[in-house]
Parts: structure tokens; sequence; C-alpha cells
């Protein structure tokens, strides 16, 4: 069973605040799935739950061409931007993705997860999506695992 969740955000200020409020939940195994279009918020979203999970927010910029990177805090937060990589299993294997779904202690999410293709997740996996660029709001719905 899966619930779903959906919230506005009219700023980035409030898009870093809904990303702590789910750091402040996560107990580390979960992994997060984000999509939406370039300029969304995925990463501002990122800096959020990062900022709740004591890292440093500066730290935290999009991996577009490292693809991943780690982080230490409360708990190790991967994150991994599949956006230069072309959709399908290759992507999960160019960021090493079985490697790091191993360690069931660590957060880890995907920006650009949708170009995993039939990649087989975690059925406890959240989907996190957002929709709206420009100066438009964002509606940022979150699906999660009950």
């Amino acid at each position: 069973m899966r619930s779903s969740s959906e919230f506005i955000s009219n700023n980035e200020s409030e898009t870093f605040a809904l990303g702590e409020n789910l750091g402040d939940e996560l107990k580390g195994g979960e992994v997060l799935l984000l999509d939406g279009p370039l300029g969304a918020g995925k990463t501002m979203l990122v800096k959020g739950i990062a900022a709740a999970m004591g890292l440093d927010q500066e730290d935290v910029t999009s991996p577009s061409f490292t693809l991943v990177n780690p982080h230490y805090g409360r708990l190790l937060l991967y994150h991994i931007d599949l956006y230069r990589l072309n959709e399908g299993a290759t992507a999960a294997h160019a960021v090493d993705l079985d490697e790091i779904l191993t360690d069931e202690a660590a957060v880890v999410m995907i920006e650009w997860a949708e170009r995993l293709g039939h990649y087989p997740l975690p059925e406890s996996s959240w989907h996190i999506s957002i929709a709206g660029d420009g100066d438009e709001p964002r509606r940022i719905t979150i699906t999660r695992p009950n």
C-alpha cells in the first residue's frame, strides 16, 4: 500500500523547508526518486533534506558531472544525478547503483530517476515528482510506502 501527499511550494525557501521536514523523517535505507523538469527545484529539495541530516547545504550541489556525491552527516546520503545519462540499465551501472543500494543504512536520492527505465528498485522507494517551472508555484507530489 502506498500513500501520496501533495504540496504547493511558492518559492525556493518553501521547497527547502519541505525538504527539511522530509529529512527529519529519514532513518536510513530510504531510496527517494525525484523527477521534474530542469529548474523545478529537485536540488533545492535535496538541500533541505541534507540540512535536516546535519549537512551543510552549500556542500550539496547537483552532481550532473560527477554523477554521485556521497555526503556524511547524521546518515550517509548518496546524491545521484542521471541527467547526462541515456535511459536504461546502463544508467544504473554507470553510477554503480547495485553497490550503493546494498548500504541499508544510507539514504539514496536519485534525480532524473525516470532514466533508470525498468531497473528493479526496492518497493519501499519513495517517488517525488515536482511539476512547474519558471516563476510559477511548484506542485510536489510525494508517494511513499505506508
